[in-house]
This record gives C-alpha cells, sequence and structure tokens, in this order.
C-alpha cells in the first residue's frame, strides 16, 4: 500500500521488522554545533557550525499478543511483545548501525541504538509501553599518516638532540587514554607503559595514537603524555 504509514527497522544483517503500533507523534532533531564569540566594537556573533548527529526518539506501544488486538498498524506482525524486545535487544547489542524507515515520508536514517527502555504501565499487564532513541550513524575511518623521518645531524663533542617521536616510535607512555584524537571516550590510564605509535595526528588534542608492541590497539594520548623508551 502505497500510503500506509509504517515504521521499518532493518538490522545489519538486512532483516526487518514493522513496529506493531505506530508512535503518536515523532520529532527529527536536527542541529548545528554553532558556536558564538566576542567581537570588538560589535559583540556577540554566531560562528556557523557543521551539522551534528541527528536524533530520533520513539515511543509507542508492544502488544503481548500482537495479533489479537485490533489497534496494530503493522502489515505484518511478529508472534509477541517479546519477539520485538529480543529483535531490538539483539541488534543493539551487536554494536552495528540499524535503518529506520518511515513509509510515506522522506525519513531513511542510518543509526545506532542510543537507548530502549520499556516496561508495563497502570497494572495493565497488556501490552509493553516502550522508547527507542536512535542517533545518527556516520561511518569514518582512521587515515594513517607518513611522517618524513629528518637525519639527525650530530656536532662533535657535544650531546645528540633528543630522539623524534613519530609514526613507528617506541615509547613510554604516561597518561589516560581517548577514544579519538579529539579526547573523546575516555579509556584507562596508562603508567610507564611500553608502546609503539602506530597513527598520528598532526595539530589535533591527543595527536599520537598508541597500540602494543605486537600491533593491539590502545587509544589516542597527549604529545606531554608520551616519550622515547
Amino acid at each position: 500500500m502505497d500510503n500506509h504509514l509504517g515504521f521499518y527497522l532493518t538490522n545489519d544483517s538486512n532483516e526487518t521488522i514493522e513496529l506493531p503500533v505506530n508512535p503518536a507523534e515523532i520529532t527529527v532533531k536536527r542541529e548545528s554545533d554553532d558556536k558564538t564569540e566576542s567581537v570588538i566594537k560589535l559583540g556577540e556573533v554566531n560562528l556557523l557550525g557543521e551539522d551534528k548527529l541527528q536524533d530520533i526518539s520513539i515511543e509507542s506501544s508492544l502488544p503481548i499478543d500482537p495479533k489479537t488486538e485490533h489497534y496494530v498498524s503493522a502489515l505484518e506482525l511478529l508472534d509477541s511483545a517479546q519477539d520485538y524486545i529480543d529483535w531490538i535487544e539483539s541488534a543493539r547489542k551487536l554494536k552495528k548501525p540499524i535503518r529506520l524507515v518511515i513509509s510515506t515520508t522522506k525519513v531513511s536514517l542510518k543509526s545506532t541504538i542510543a537507548s530502549f527502555e520499556y516496561g508495563m504501565k497502570n497494572g495493565y499487564d497488556g501490552e509493553y509501553t516502550y522508547t527507542l532513541s536512535l542517533k545518527e550513524f556516520r561511518p569514518f575511518e582512521a587515515k594513517k599518516i607518513g611522517v618524513k623521518q629528518q637525519p639527525v645531524q650530530t656536532v662533535e663533542e657535544r650531546p645528540s638532540p633528543p630522539s623524534k617521536v613519530g609514526m613507528g616510535s617506541i615509547v613510554i607512555v604516561n597518561g589516560q587514554l581517548h577514544r579519538d584524537s579529539q579526547g573523546n571516550g575516555l579509556g584507562q590510564t596508562e603508567q610507564n607503559a611500553k608502546r609503539k605509535i602506530s597513527l598520528v595526528a598532526p595539530g589535533a588534542l591527543y595527536p599520537y595514537h598508541v597500540a602494543t608492541l605486537d600491533g593491539g590497539s590502545r587509544g589516542w594520548v597527549k604529545e606531554s603524555d608520551v616519550r622515547s623508551a
């Protein structure tokens, strides 16, 4: 049916379900990472930023036995509310993006399951109420940046300059690890750990990505957190 309004979720294995009951309302949140600065003799100005990740929150219900209820809106139904819960939980635990498509609209969002809450209200055991929060997923890859090694000049009877730290350097790390070079995602703290620099992001707040000597990824650290081994 071309005019059928349905809310469809597709997982990483290309399995699709339609939510049994359409939500009463849905909001797609779009915003930019704008910042304000003060300029002399002009005052506060707005610096336009890039688009932030979209957020969508779905609130509705899951009938315990959907095939016997008159108020369901889906064209095809799973056998029980628990089947829907298991499908969503399985997709969440896989930590892979899913896609939300709302038919009769232009909404088609590749996203991750930010949170999934469900339970029963008002002592009624015929259905679960739930809130499914989705956040837009943007694929990205870390790019290896080659560092040109400069020859080290020595002067007779003078101490050699300190070793340069760059791609492939063996270093001692003392500091907190992060998920990316901008400092997002706090990780463990390294203490006198012997590591190898596997990636370099010049100009970043945390420019060095370190790994174990056998290649196991650890995280991004500040320049001041590393020294030559």
